[in-house]
């Protein structure tokens, strides 16, 4: 498994930025090798997020990526907002018993 971890500081309407990420994750969630995600809002800071998701391999997220219908996402997200987007192995994981 492979997490990508995407921070994102929101330079237009908030709203818009939602509603465009909503399409992005509904486009991601029908690829190959997807898993979950979760999007976060900051609570003291309401223009910062991260969008946190599990893929079954990196082939499968960058095979995502490459895809030429993620180019649109691509673009709006980058309209409204900069982002910090990077791949993580998952070391270790607890969960409450």
């Amino acid at each position: 498994m492979i997490t990508f971890i995407n921070r994102f500081n929101v330079t237009g309407p908030t709203e818009e930025f939602e509603t465009a990420f909503d399409a992005t994750s509904a486009f991601f969630a029908a690829q190959p090798g997807f898993l979950n995600h979760r999007l976060l809002q900051h609570v003291d800071e309401p223009h910062l997020y991260v969008n946190i998701a599990d893929w079954k391999d990196e082939e499968s997220f960058r095979a995502a990526l490459a895809r030429p219908e993620f180019a649109a996402h691509r673009t709006t997200l980058r309209t409204l907002s900069s982002s910090d987007p990077n791949l993580y192995v998952p070391l270790l994981e607890r969960v409450a018993r």
